[in-house]
């Protein structure tokens, strides 16, 4: 679930890795992002200000990625523009993290940001910054939406007023809505890889052969490959539904239920949901499948033939 790989001290830097970079103010729910991704729910209530610079090597795709999560507290933000060389040089994707529901702190988190994009140009740099509203949670766009969005429209408006930097980009986050953190990052880290549109293209390939309304493709750090959906009817459904199926399958991994651990069918809306576990030869860490269909369950539980064509066709395109 999520596995961490390594983590690394300042001094063993030797990995090929895509580098991205969590920034911004402490308590603005960065580490939360990282542990919601892994799935390891019951640490967010019991977590610490990030010390320093936290790395974990993860693969995405079969290549490796090296994640700086940099700590928020003050003396940390002013070590990191003391010696941005040390922690902003070889930034690929920048994601700044800001928490929407601290308004009293809005400007310094703005400030900072500002100050991380001069580094950036003194560097000779310009990775895509991608800005997370943190905190976007359902309870409070649920009784407050138009509030929220003028809030959120502004924050944008005030971003680009200050910055003046082309290539920033906007999500809305919520660790209590664990799709809009899987569907944010999936974004921002397939743009690393070019060949993720022809996992789209095989994966709505292969849903249309199996005459299903939805699939998804997810990788073991809660990363989403690719989709397929009829309708955005399907789409929600799905997304509302993915973690629940994730941890499910976690809770059964953990008991080691043999039987259960590779697959999990469920009937429920009238739709006939199938969970499946799947695993490319190249990779040492599983994929899931989620496939949505509205009649005829059975017959995806596949035709051997089609499942192996498939997963053959995914691995020659993320490890060859």
């Amino acid at each position: 679930m999520g596995v961490i790989l390594e983590y690394l001290r300042e001094e063993e830097e030797e990995y090929p890795a895509k580098k991205i970079m969590f920034t911004g103010l402490d308590d603005a729910g960065k580490t939360s992002i990282i542990l919601a991704l892994q799935r390891e729910f019951a640490k967010i209530a019991k977590i610490e200000p990030t010390k320093a610079t936290q790395r974990r090597i993860f693969t995405l795709l079969g290549k490796s990625v090296s994640e700086w999560d940099l700590g928020g507290q003050k003396h940390y933000l002013i070590s990191y523009l003391k010696n941005p060389g040390k922690y902003f040089e070889g930034t690929e994707i920048a994601i700044y993290v800001i928490d929407i529901r601290n308004n009293p702190r809005l400007s310094e988190s703005l400030s900072y940001l500002n100050d991380v994009i001069k580094r950036f140009r003194a560097l000779n740099i310009n990775p895509p910054i991608k800005i997370l509203l943190h905190k976007y949670d359902p309870d409070i766009v649920k009784d407050n939406q138009k509030e929220v969005s003028i809030y959120i429209n502004d924050i944008m408006k005030r971003i680009k007023k200050l910055v003046k930097y082309k290539n920033i980009h906007f999500y809305k986050t919520s660790i209590y809505d664990l799709y809009s953190i899987m569907s944010a990052m999936s974004e921002i880290l397939l743009d690393l890889y070019p060949k993720s549109h022809l996992i789209q293209k095989t994966i709505e390939e292969f849903a249309n052969k199996l005459n299903c309304e939805g699939m998804m493709i997810i990788d073991d750090n809660s990363l989403i490959m690719g989709s397929y959906f009829i309708n955005d009817g399907v789409k929600n459904l799905l997304n509302r539904t993915i973690g629940s199926f994730l941890r499910l399958n976690d809770s059964f991994l953990e008991i080691g239920i043999e039987q259960l651990k590779d697959q999990i069918f469920a009937n429920k809306f009238k739709k006939y949901f199938l969970f499946k576990r799947i695993i490319l030869k190249e990779s040492i860490l599983p994929y899931y499948m989620l496939i949505l269909k509205a009649d005829n369950p059975f017959d995806f539980y596949f035709l051997r033939k089609d499942l192996l064509t498939f997963t053959n066709v995914l691995n020659d395109i993320i490890y060859k």
